[in-house]
């Protein structure tokens, strides 16, 4: 249950997205990549930091996944920087 609450809070973090310039590496389709892959793997970071199975699902499990919906997000978005624009 876990993991399903992560992908889920990625997804509803990067709809966010849409009100920053698209400089994510391959669009909108990678910028949702990075929020949910980030979300899964901090989200699980944290689970194995706190000693809980995938089973059990607390608010700290949701909220653990908006750092790596960040990172993920900040990670695309540096990759896709990097790639010229034509504006």
């Amino acid at each position: 249950m876990a993991i399903l609450v992560w992908v889920t809070m990625g997804i509803a973090l990067w709809h966010f997205t849409v009100f920053l310039p698209d400089r994510f590496w391959q669009g909108i389709v990678g910028a949702f990549v990075g929020s949910v892959i980030g979300a899964i793997v901090v989200g699980a970071i944290f689970l194995a930091i706190d000693g809980q199975s995938v089973g059990n699902t607390t608010i700290v499990t949701a909220l653990s996944a908006i750092p790596g919906v960040a990172l993920g997000l900040a990670v695309v978005w540096l990759l896709g920087s990097r790639e010229p624009h034509y504006d």
